[in-house]
């Protein structure tokens, strides 16, 4: 948890709880509680990590990352998320590429 929440260092592609995941609920950050995203706005992207459309605007910030030799935008909170691409489906064309172990998932059924 520290490296990919402190360290930015992203999760294996394929490995996380959430990447094959359909429940309907809402996602926070594992660290702060923020509210980040709506089941809705998920989407299967075969990145290999949980992919939303669409962010709770709120809850989160954004800052360029030169790491790696690309030139990418990292999403976070009060920790490291993941990354945002301007690859994502409609209706915002983006998609936030999430690392599971930064989310903690409520299903509705539980709110």
């Amino acid at each position: 948890m520290y490296l990919i929440s402190r360290e930015a260092v992203a999760e294996r592609a394929f490995t996380g709880e959430y990447n094959e995941f359909d429940e309907v609920g809402e996602y926070y950050c594992t660290v702060c509680g923020n509210h980040l995203f709506r089941s809705t706005s998920k989407f299967s992207s075969s990145c290999g990590w949980p992919s939303f459309f669409e962010a709770d605007k709120e809850g989160i910030y954004y800052k360029r990352d030169l790491t790696y030799g690309m030139d990418r935008i990292e999403v976070l909170c009060k920790t490291h998320l993941g990354h945002v691409f301007y690859d994502g489906p409609k209706p915002t064309g983006m998609r936030y590429c999430m690392n599971s172990i930064s989310l903690e998932f409520v299903p509705d059924s539980e709110k």
